[in-house]
């Protein structure tokens, strides 16, 4: 299992910094999330700050995005770092799309199947020569002339993760991308009882297996090393819980689980922006589920024993201002119980 690091969400755009500190901390990957900042400008910069660490979007917002931009953001990246790039696609939730981004909204699942094969069609193009003859319901790309082809670069294309919650968006994962980033907002049961089994459907359906594909999971990681340290964690750590669990495509999670219920009354506080009562609607148990929390040490060795046969590259989540020294404890007792 590799141990990855991911930048700061509320973090500089100039993440130089971050990204040598992973690479010199013996890190295997470094994630830049779509947040406040946009992840490739973020990688790019970490590209040129960095030589061995693998450098992912996790994730960038495929649907704010056509295919035609986000390839060519890929393909420099991917020679900027010398291929090492990861691509993470996602398609954040309806109003976001249509709202912030003003993009259009449909069938999220089979648009994003198509926005993956759309990908690799360009790509072909550009790096075999091949003719640009894409036809899809959503997306079309036909015209592709020398001047506006990138010169080739020799690291071929890279490869797709697709983040996904619900099973249909998993399946497609597994059919068309080279790897799945389970949403921090999940459980062991969760991705053993559905993940894991919707992805080997999508692979089944190209008569593959999940060999060589890649789980690159996030599990959500409260620690302290002093109770004072481990109270705040567990309390900023059970309100990110609970504003993700406030979003519907995020239920299936608390259904799992028999806690449906809890979805609709925290997605009710949410639309009347009573988001610091959220927090205190998630009992122990809940939060036990969805959450690693405990002394580094223990942390540490219980995200192996839920996660360690599950995922093949691992970025633990923690809440922000989280104290370095004490993530950096919880991260050796991983690679150690990891071996």
């Amino acid at each position: 299992m590799q141990v990855d690091r991911g930048a700061a969400l509320d973090g500089p755009v100039d993440v130089r910094a971050d990204a040598r500190a992973a690479e010199d901390g013996g890190y295997d990957g470094f994630w830049v999330s779509e947040v406040a900042h946009d992840p490739f400008v973020g990688l790019a910069v970490a590209a040129l700050a960095t030589e061995r660490v693998r450098l992912g979007t996790a994730i960038a917002v495929a649907f704010a995005r056509t295919p035609m931009t986000t390839a060519a953001a890929a393909d420099d990246l991917q020679a900027l770092s010398g291929g090492r790039l990861v691509l993470g696609l996602g398609t954040q939730v309806k109003a976001h799309v249509t709202r912030r981004f003003s993009m259009p909204w449909s069938h999220p699942a089979a648009r994003m199947r198509e926005y993956v094969l759309a990908l690799r069609a360009i790509w072909d193009t550009w790096h075999t020569g091949a003719p640009l003859a894409f036809r899809g319901e959503f997306y079309t790309h036909t015209l592709m002339t020398p001047v506006f082809t990138p010169p080739p670069h020799g690291f071929g294309p890279p490869p797709v993760l697709l983040a996904g919650v619900g099973e249909t968006m998993t399946e497609v994962a597994g059919e068309v991308a080279d790897g799945f980033l389970p949403h921090g907002f999940t459980t062991e049961r969760y991705l053993r009882e559905v993940s894991l089994p919707a992805l080997e459907r999508g692979r089944a359906r190209t008569g593959r297996t999940l060999e060589g594909f890649v789980v690159a999971g996030s599990p959500m990681v409260a620690a302290g090393r002093t109770e004072e340290e481990l109270a705040a964690a567990t309390a900023a750590v059970r309100a990110q819980l609970a504003f993700y669990g406030s979003t519907p495509a995020y239920r299936p999670v608390l259904e799992l689980h028999g806690w449906g219920e809890l979805g609709e009354r925290l997605h009710a506080l949410s639309l009347r922006g009573r988001w610091e009562e959220m927090g205190r609607l998630l009992d122990d148990e809940v939060l036990d589920a969805l959450a690693v929390v405990g002394r580094p040490e223990e942390a540490g060795r219980e995200v192996v024993r839920r996660y360690g046969d599950l995922v093949d590259r691992i970025s633990l989540a923690t809440p922000r201002g989280a104290d370095p020294g004490t993530t950096a404890r919880v991260v050796a007792a991983v690679r150690e119980a990891a071996g």
